[in-house]
């Protein structure tokens, strides 16, 4: 049988976060999410996820055909589904090294080269927002959004791993010691902290998350598509 996934979009760019900043990279997005941030940056895989199904076997052919050798597997949450361990597996067997981008919070038998885990705090869960009138999605991501347990599991098996925190105040950085205690990183520069947003910061907004990881020793998340292409989809 054919494995599939269902596929948003895929492009060639370069990596804009984290500690693969900068390089030439193809970015495959599955359509679907476990989780409904609020402040979410990529709404078409996840408050309105549309895509189109996509064979393993094609998906690799298009990698080989860019020429790239890093691949990003994102989301939406592309842990949602189990055919990502065989594209996971096909890719590396191609040569190629492979970014998972998850929020670590569904267990899949997946080694990855780096496991790029984005933990979601409490300001990203959709309080009164427009989209979820009833609720229900805010009750659901609150409950799913933490799971260190699954998270600790994924880590064991991936050969490296970075934290990438999306942040919105300094009240944020409680919680992110908590998370931090329960699931240690191997190192402070392997935490990354975002400025919550889709446009370039101001310099002032942005001083504090520079001073917290001067003194925690941890690296500030510099978002370089949004300052090269804007919030533009399939950058």
């Amino acid at each position: 049988m054919t494995t599939t996934l269902p596929i948003s979009e895929t492009f060639d760019t370069i990596q804009g976060e984290g500690s693969l900043l900068g390089i030439p990279s193809f970015f495959i997005r599955t359509a679907g999410c476990n989780l409904r941030c609020t402040w979410c940056d990529t709404p078409y895989a996840s408050w309105d996820a549309s895509g189109d199904q996509r064979s393993v076997a094609s998906l690799v052919e298009e990698v080989q055909r860019s020429g790239r050798k890093h691949v990003v597997l994102t989301g939406g949450e592309p842990l949602m589904f189990p055919g990502l361990v065989e594209l996971n597996d096909a890719l590396r067997e191609a040569g190629c090294h492979v970014t998972v981008e998850t929020a670590g919070t569904i267990l899949l038998p997946l080694t990855c080269d780096l496991l790029s885990c984005s933990p979601k705090l409490s300001n990203s869960t959709p309080t009164n927002d427009q989209r979820d009138p009833s609720g229900q999605w805010a009750k659901r991501h609150e409950s799913r959004r933490w799971r260190p347990e699954i998270l600790s599991k994924l880590i064991q098996k991936s050969i490296r791993t970075q934290w990438k925190f999306v942040v919105s105040s300094p009240q944020d950085l409680a919680e992110i010691d908590q998370m931090l205690a329960e699931v240690p990183p191997e190192r402070p520069e392997d935490v990354f902290l975002m400025p919550e947003g889709v446009t370039v910061p101001e310099p002032e907004r942005i001083r504090w998350i520079v001073e917290l990881c001067q003194e925690r020793g941890w690296c500030f998340g510099h978002r370089l598509h949004i300052a090269l292409f804007g919030n533009t989809r399939g950058t």
